[in-house]
């Protein structure tokens, strides 16, 4: 999913005709989804989708079962996930599936809730999730060629697959689990024509043990399934708006086979400093309808929202316009990143209970909210001094990326000493994505990948100067042909266009452990600096931290990463969920880049713009 290809969907009219799917054919009994025709079938008898996606890896583990149950209230006969390959393999070696990363259980829990599960384990997955699913770690290796039958590509998959199939098998329905269909890839159409990358893991689900429905999904026109497409295998839709001619591109695309939107858009997601999407309930509702009288199948993209906690979203790009995505995934779902329900809920219900025959109960209440408090930050301890306590120097004639060095997230430091007396125009070339520069510690000013000639004047009086560069990396690219966006600076550091500066000490600053911190009572002064401040709870509940006053940074809960702010908007505030207060003291670190407020603010409503 993403903004570019909305002009795109929606406006298929003619297409051309392709080949009948060949899919598995159903037979009474059979456990499993399966195709007859133009017409799913359940366990051998007909069956129309009703889904909604929801990702485990947004929500904490102890929200799955309550938002579930929000999505069963909505009258959903299926869910849907992604499965986020870096969630679980951020370095090489042995994959995670603990804790928040229990996707077994995650499964198990909507199966005993009464659903079909539907899961797209595909290496990408987009999602507006940091670099689209794919691990930073790929990027290492500047000889490999993303999303394509490159053989070091392709290994790296099948590891992946090794460790990740073994969680999914034993949950398909031949088993007696709820798992009844699997993605291949995720809208290659609008990546590459590589039909045999996508075969590639075709077969490697299957000889891993996958027996469940396969199906590839593109945006519903001729123009995105085109290159898409493989022989033999159910293509679905993605879009939004008035589904009538992607339900017409679908069926002159693969006639007399069955009308799926795998992602129908309800909502949409927001970049830093653009305005809030929403969209008309009614309007939505009355889609939905028109969608499903024609007997299609739909997944609605998304039916529950979440977040991008850390440094988890990611980003998009024209190759010139580099477009961040903001912490919140609400997306404007039905069952919002809190669990709300709101309007959207109450036009939805109606329409899906309708096709579902499921009943329309009423959702679960609303969770408990913090009450309003203001903390100041009555500690903190500058970044530039805590650098030796956050990372360990590696040494380098030329700046190196930050995968170069191991590092998948956060922020890193180049420092280097230059001669004077000398003046001139400094630049960065292969900047990603913000650079905050110092002379001698004193802030120079900051330089932006968005404006790639930029230069900051710099004027050195003495014979050795000190040269600082902190690289805030926002999320990598997560859509389009520009996957490859390594962070930090990838590239080299210039005076007077042409002077390449040498001699470097790279810090990487993943800053997922802030345990040697030292701080000491201090009035908040310019960043980058760290404030600390204690909130005093009574109960804890859902409540949500805003900063009025400040201006970029990051925020962490009694050490777990909320993720960004920035003054810039939309998000005024980031959500902090009940399982990450304690009662009684908690500790709030604001990492400032810039210029910090006088005070934290705990609210108990969200304000997304």
């Amino acid at each position: 999913m993403d903004v570019s290809r909305r002009s795109f969907l929606g406006g298929a009219a003619a297409v051309a005709a392709s080949t009948v799917f060949a899919g598995p054919a159903g037979a009474a009994g059979r456990r499993g989804l399966s195709v007859s025709g133009d017409r799913f079938l359940l366990d051998g008898k007909p069956f129309q989708i009703v889904s909604g996606a929801i990702h485990y890896f947004r929500l904490r583990p102890d929200q799955w079962r309550d938002r579930l149950t929000r999505l069963k209230a909505l009258g959903l006969n299926t869910v849907e996930t992604y499965v986020a390959w870096n969630f679980h393999q951020p370095t090489p070696g042995r994959a995670d599936f603990r804790g928040p990363r229990d996707l077994a259980a995650f499964i198990r829990l909507a199966g005993e809730l009464g659903f079909q599960v539907i899961v797209r384990p595909s290496p990408y997955i987009c999602a507006e999730w940091e670099f689209g699913g794919l691990p930073a770690w790929l990027l290492a290796d500047r000889n490999l060629e993303l999303r394509c039958a490159d053989p070091a590509y392709l290994r790296a998959v099948d590891a992946w697959y090794d460790q990740l199939i073994p969680q999914l098998a034993p949950l398909e329905a031949q088993h007696g689990g709820p798992v009844v269909a699997v993605q291949i890839e995720n809208e290659y159409g609008s990546y590459g024509n590589d039909t045999g990358y996508l075969a590639h893991l075709r077969d490697s689900l299957r000889s891993r043990g996958i027996t469940s429905l396969l199906f590839v999904a593109d945006g519903a026109s001729e123009f995105f399934m085109r290159f898409g497409e493989l022989p033999g295998t159910l293509e679905v839709g993605t879009g939004d708006g008035d589904p009538a001619p992607s339900i017409a591109a679908l069926k002159a695309f693969r006639p007399g086979a069955p009308v799926m939107m795998a992602e129908y858009w309800d909502g949409w997601f927001d970049h830093w400093g653009e305005a809030h999407h929403t969209t008309d309930p009614g309007q939505t509702a009355a889609h939905i309808d028109q969608l499903l009288a024609t007997g299609a199948s739909v997944n609605l993209y998304m039916a529950c929202g979440g977040t991008n906690y850390g440094f988890t979203a990611g980003a998009n790009t024209s190759g010139t316009q580099y477009q961040p995505t903001v912490t919140s995934y609400d997306y404007d779902s039905p069952v919002g990143e809190a669990g709300d329900v709101g309007a959207k809920f109450a036009a939805l219900q109606p329409v899906i209970t309708k096709y579902t025959k499921l009943p329309a109960v009423p959702p679960p209440a609303r969770s408990p909210r913090l009450p309003a408090q203001t903390v100041p930050p009555g500690e903190s301890v500058s970044l530039l001094d805590s650098l030796p306590a956050l990372s360990t120097v590696v040494r380098s004639a030329q700046p190196v990326p930050m995968e170069r060095l191991g590092q998948s997230t956060g922020l890193i430091h180049y420092r280097t000493t230059v001669q004077g007396p000398h003046s001139g125009p400094l630049s960065i070339h292969g900047l990603a994505d913000r650079a905050l520069v110092f002379v001698d510690g004193v802030q120079l000013g900051v330089l932006d990948r968005n404006h790639p000639d930029a230069t900051l004047d710099l004027k050195l009086e003495k014979p050795r100067t000190r040269l600082d560069i902190l690289v805030d990396a926002m999320g990598r690219v997560n859509y389009g042909p520009y996957l490859a966006d390594r962070k930090g600076i990838d590239g080299w550091v210039a005076m007077n266009t042409q002077q390449k500066l040498f001699g470097w000490e790279i810090r990487p600053l993943p800053l997922d452990d802030l345990s040697r911190l030292r701080f000491a009572a201090a009035e908040p002064g310019p960043g980058p600096v760290f404030h600390r401040a204690t909130a005093v709870i009574a109960d804890p509940a859902d409540g949500f931290v805003a900063l009025p006053g400040w201006e970029k940074g990051v925020v962490w809960l009694n050490g777990f990463n909320l993720g960004r702010y920035w003054k810039i908007g939309p998000q005024k505030t980031l959500y902090a969920p009940k399982s990450l207060w304690r009662k009684g003291r908690n500790e709030l670190v604001v990492l400032e880049l810039h210029h910090p407020g006088t005070t934290i603010e705990i609210r108990p409503e969200a304000d997304l713009g």
